[in-house]
């Protein structure tokens, strides 16, 4: 292998390692943001149909994917001015300008199909059965339960906090 060859091949190993996605981390940090001092990491979700993940912060960088999934959380990682560093749910990491995120706290369904429950139990009454890729709204989570009341469509109920992405492990969301 020659001398000339091994930074291309070291950077395709770097970008191949970076689609894996890091485990949700411990929940809102310490640190804060630069541009708006709220914390990080934090979860915020699309407020378009339409939303260009890019390879920097700024339009003058590639764009890597283009969302079309409005309320798709992700979890904002870092900031540079308008500049927002996510990490979506299927592991991809990039920058979207500010102005097509926004603070309503949505969810998305992984793994298997899983019962939106009518209480936190998992006796209680069925209200729906939500597949993998649903994206709902979270109306509230207490750092007692390991369950959050969220709405999907038009149904409100009870659902696991280990059966979507969108919430830190213990985070209290009212």
């Amino acid at each position: 292998m020659s001398l000339k060859r091994m930074p291309w091949i070291i950077f395709c190993l770097l970008l191949l390692c970076a689609w894996h996605a890091p485990a949700v981390g411990p929940g809102p940090g310490p640190a804060k943001g630069q541009s708006t001092g709220w914390p990080i990491p934090r979860f915020e979700s699309l407020a378009s149909n339409d939303v260009f993940l890019r390879a920097g912060p700024g339009f003058q960088y590639p764009i890597l994917w283009d969302y079309h999934r409005y309320d798709l959380p992700v979890e904002v990682i870092g900031e540079f001015n308008v500049w927002r560093h996510v990490l979506t749910p299927d592991g991809a990491t990039g920058w979207v300008d500010e102005v097509l995120l926004h603070s309503l706290r949505s969810f998305i369904v992984t793994g298997q199909r899983h019962v939106l429950r009518a209480a936190p139990r998992s006796t209680s009454a069925p209200v729906a059965y939500l597949e993998k890729g649903v994206i709902g709204i979270i109306r509230s989570c207490s750092n007692r339960l390991d369950w959050c009341r969220v709405r999907v469509a038009h149904h409100n109920g009870w659902l696991r906090r280990q059966d979507f992405w969108g919430a830190f492990k213990g985070e209290v969301i009212k």
